[in-house]
């Protein structure tokens, strides 16, 4: 892996917590129209499984219990998948 590939995926790395973060706070902000929160779930949804690759979810929880059931859920999902995929 060259210098470029490291600071490629440092950089992915980084836009995807900050997607999530922004995304999520949008999510949880009460002031967030309705119809601006499902545009914004399946951007936030997206970057998940970079996130579990780095392990963000080992090293943080999701304190709102809607957003983290939610991304359970996602995440739980995305698992199944895979698993019927390789079977």
């Amino acid at each position: 892996m060259s210098y470029r590939d490291v600071s490629s995926t440092a950089l992915d790395a980084a836009e995807a917590l900050t997607r999530f973060v922004v995304h999520a706070q949008l999510m949880l902000d009460p002031l967030t129209p309705e119809d601006m929160r499902r545009e914004i779930e399946p951007q936030l949804l997206s970057v998940l499984p970079t996130l579990k690759a780095l392990g963000v979810f080992e090293l943080f929880a999701v304190r709102d219990p809607a957003l983290r059931n939610l991304i359970d859920d996602e995440l739980t999902q995305r698992s199944l998948r895979l698993a019927e995929e390789l079977a």
